[in-house]
């Protein structure tokens, strides 16, 4: 037992009553503490929807650095187009940041979204054909102007770095983070449940798997969490530094979001990113100064969000 079981297992307490299965941990530097309900625990997987949009934006930052073995570095100012036809003016770092001008979704999609929110696997027609045609019938903003989150910019920017390395794009992440133990796309989940308690279908999200496509355990995020705490390793000072904002208190990192606490709840940053699909729910954040992170994954899919900042300030106020 250590310091941390009690604030994780309170905010576990906090959470089940409306979900049907939780995992939560916490660290701070080297000590982590995990807690689980339903029989789950940091082996179980998860749907991890947009927290995957860290992972491919912390692969853009690795193979801006490095590259990999047989395959040459991208650019953070490379165009799209350098991988598939595309609207002039949008770079990596546009998609990496939320600053393309692409819609939120592929166009036609947005309103099936709306009127049916629980239609089941509502991604799995996104094949690359089907987003190059879609990309290719869209009139995007001016890049690089206006902050506007959207799944089909990182679903592209995943989409290109998988071509770029001639990698799948599961492959692709596992060989920029071979410390992943069960971390995929076609891992076999627990059950999720939509936000009602009703059994939900999963999710496949084909070639828009980096915007939301991934499963994962809790033991692997807090590894990767906890990776981005570390300025030495590859990618993590760029993907943390490099910085869009979109009001004086909220920023857009590569990927993460960044938002600052007012000095009376101790001035911490907390960089962050949750995620949804049809049946599970997930929160990632951290703060890499004081190496403080919290983890939570939910097979119900109803927000974790509040309790998880939660836990994460608290277990900033201990540092």
């Amino acid at each position: 037992m250590n310091d941390l079981d009690e604030p994780v297992r309170r905010a576990v307490q906090k959470l089940e009553p409306r979900r049907q299965g939780v995992v939560a941990a916490g660290f701070v530097r080297d000590v982590t503490a995990i807690a689980g309900t339903a029989g789950l625990d940091g082996e179980s997987v998860f749907e991890i929807g947009s927290v995957s949009k860290v992972f491919t934006t912390s692969a853009l930052a690795r193979l801006v650095e490095t590259g990999l073995p047989g395959v040459g570095a991208v650019r953070l100012d490379q165009p799209l187009g350098d991988f598939f036809p595309a609207p002039s003016g949008i770079t990596l770092r546009h998609l990496a940041t939320h600053t393309s001008g692409l819609p939120r979704l592929p166009r036609g999609m947005l309103l099936p979204a709306l009127l049916r929110p629980h239609a089941p696997d509502p991604y799995r027609h996104c094949t690359a054909d089907f987003l190059i045609a879609n990309l290719a019938r869209i009139r995007p903003g001016r890049p690089g102007r206006r902050y506007h989150y959207s799944n089909l910019g990182v679903g592209l920017l995943g989409l290109a770095l998988a071509r770029h390395t001639g990698l799948p794009f599961e492959q692709l992440i596992n060989t920029n983070f071979d410390f992943l133990r069960s971390t995929g796309t076609g891992l076999t989940t627990v059950p999720g449940h939509r936000a009602d308690g009703r059994p939900a279908a999963p999710w496949h999200l084909a070639d828009l798997a980096g915007a939301g496509g991934l499963r994962s355990t809790v033991t692997d995020l807090v590894a990767f969490v906890r990776a981005h705490c570390d300025p030495g390793l590859p990618g993590v000072r760029l993907a943390l530094e490099t910085e869009f904002r979109i009001n004086p208190f909220m920023s857009q990192r590569l990927g993460w979001m960044a938002r600052r606490l007012h000095e009376r709840a101790g001035g911490h940053t907390q960089i962050f990113h949750n995620g949804q699909t049809g049946g599970f729910a997930s929160f990632a954040g951290f703060d890499p100064v004081d190496q403080v992170g919290v983890v939570v994954l939910s097979a119900t899919a109803r927000s974790v969000d509040t309790v998880a900042f939660e836990l994460l300030k608290e277990l900033q106020s201990r540092t």
